[in-house]
């Protein structure tokens, strides 16, 4: 059996600090998660379940194994959550696909030219005129754009609190982990 002290061949490197860098590494990816969840431009909740698998595989612990399968089932519940609550609505108001798609082609153009805020004026501005080619009724085209984005913003106010949660299971975990 090998003793735990020589699970890592960490040279003049302690197995504490490997751990403690592993860590602080899966804290700041755990928090680019979380923001992945905001800006659409990084896969959110996934990010946060690899790393939590990846931080409980690479620390071996109890109670980094424990934090970690808490952590993805409430990242899971969040993506969950905000795909079904979102295709509901979207089915509700009968908006297709296609719109949407159009609204994050356009979003993703606005994001290069207008910074911080051009991925979402440019999603709105994007489903709007997809709608309004669809429906031909401005009145229509808005109000259906509307009930869209309050339906996804929805979605990834869920998909944020259940990756924030994901997240304080991590801390919380790790605190046992190095103070028990």
């Amino acid at each position: 059996m090998v003793p735990e002290w020589d699970r890592w061949d960490t040279g003049p490197m302690d197995t504490t600090t490997l751990e403690a860098i592993i860590t602080i590494v899966a804290g700041l990816l755990l928090a680019v998660g979380v923001l992945g969840t905001i800006f659409p431009i990084l896969p959110g909740s996934v990010l946060v379940i690899i790393t939590l698998v990846a931080w409980a595989w690479l620390v071996g612990s109890t109670a980094s194994w424990t934090a970690a399968l808490i952590g993805v089932v409430l990242a899971l519940i969040g993506m969950s959550a905000s795909l079904v609550l979102t295709g509901r609505k979207m089915r509700r108001e009968r908006i297709p696909n296609g719109p949407v798609v159009a609204g994050v082609v356009v979003g993703i153009v606005g994001m290069f030219i207008i910074p911080v805020v051009g991925l979402f004026l440019g999603f709105a501005v994007g489903l709007l005129i997809a709608e309004l080619v669809r429906r031909r009724d401005l009145a229509a085209a808005w109000r259906s754009s509307w009930e869209a984005m309050k339906s996804m913003g929805l979605g990834m106010l869920l998909e944020f609190v259940f990756a924030s949660l994901a997240t304080s299971a991590f801390v919380i975990g790790a605190l046992i982990h190095f103070f028990t």
